[in-house]
């Protein structure tokens, strides 16, 4: 019984994590104007499945903030709004970028002096 509610806790915890950084993997992608299928395909094949119904919102919400802009492409049989990084959005993606890159060494170096401790080399 324990082992289902440690993969409940864990799933739950993972979800977290992945909630923490959906926008800066969405924004990593949008230097260059992509629709949500387009960009829900790209994100899946690079190892970061993202749901529809997670993109949507989160494509209107970045909108309103004013870190993407979109665009109507009515050229197709099917008419398709397209976002991409706005001039904000590029700014703000790179400083995220910058704080992403510090977290991770910090965790990195706290995952690692956790490891040596286990080890008996601390």
């Amino acid at each position: 019984m324990a082992n289902i509610q440690q993969t409940e806790i864990l799933t739950g915890l993972t979800q977290e994590l992945r909630r923490g950084v959906v926008v800066l993997a969405v924004l990593s992608q949008l230097d260059e104007p992509q629709y949500g299928y387009s960009l829900v395909s790209k994100l899946a094949d690079l190892g970061f499945p993202i749901e529809a119904g997670t993109l949507y919102p989160l494509f209107r919400r970045l909108e309103k903030q004013g870190l993407l802009e979109s665009l109507w492409d009515t050229n197709e049989s099917r008419p398709r709004k397209y976002y991409q990084l706005s001039s904000m959005g590029k700014e703000v993606y790179q400083t995220l970028g910058k704080e992403w890159a510090q977290m991770v060494d910090i965790v990195d170096n706290l995952l690692k002096g956790k490891e040596g401790e286990e080890d008996g080399n601390n």
